[in-house]
């Protein structure tokens, strides 16, 4: 399999002066295309942080980045929006909907904004709202989903570009046990028909269990792979 993510030497730092977090000392990391991959360790180990350098939202103090082939820390800002809206889904721990919006539209934003005509987007979110289990849900607002409905959602947004990579930071933490193995069942069966590659950051061991590949992060570094 092809290497889709590519980390050299990251390190990252916070502060200045003699107040310096070392949040990422020195990671060196390849994930396949394909991968089902859990990044798991304490809070405070580096895993969000090196989840948002490989998606492009934060930058390293050192070292580098490759997605696909594409070095992050060359590409200017506009490289890296193309990026992101192109090529990875992010699954965010607060869900991150837009509260103004309906589940339809918060699903079909990145189609939007990639400029796919109205009617066929909204063919497309239909049919996959309804493979994550939200048939009839289309026109709610997120207050009026639960939590679980609303990470589906999220789902359904971070996969409606048919990205080669998606990012999900902690997706099972703010849902109850049933509700996250829905979650983890949708998202493996993602993996495996559509060949999505999922790199997670997570304290779940259930998610941790189901992961093909799992990475222990500690006070910045990879203790176990």
């Amino acid at each position: 399999m092809n290497t889709i993510v590519k980390v050299q030497n990251i390190i990252k730092d916070y502060g200045q002066g003699d107040v310096v977090v070392h949040a990422l000392r020195g990671v060196t990391l390849n994930i396949k295309s394909g991968d089902f991959t859990s990044m798991a360790g304490p809070s405070g180990s580096g895993k969000s942080t090196l989840l948002n350098i490989i998606g492009g939202l934060d930058r390293p103090t050192s070292g580098a980045v490759e997605v696909e082939g594409r070095a992050t820390g060359e590409m200017s800002m506009t490289g890296l929006s193309r990026l992101r809206r192109d090529r990875i889904g992010f699954i965010f721990q607060n869900y991150s909907l837009i509260p103004v919006l309906t589940a339809m539209e918060n699903a079909e934003y990145i189609l939007m904004l990639q400029g796919m005509p109205a009617e066929r987007r909204r063919e497309k979110i239909m049919d996959l709202l309804n493979q994550v289990g939200l048939k009839g849900m289309e026109n709610r607002f997120p207050r009026e989903l639960s939590g679980g409905q609303q990470q589906r959602v999220a789902i359904a947004r971070a996969i409606a570009s048919e990205p080669a990579l998606v990012l999900a930071d902690e997706p099972t933490a703010n849902v109850d046990s049933r509700t996250a193995a829905g979650i983890l069942d949708l998202m493996e069966r993602l993996n495996s028909e559509t060949g999505v590659t999922f790199l997670f950051s997570t304290h779940d061991r259930e998610v941790m269990r189901r992961a093909h590949r799992l990475i222990w992060l500690r006070d910045g570094e990879i203790s176990e792979d």
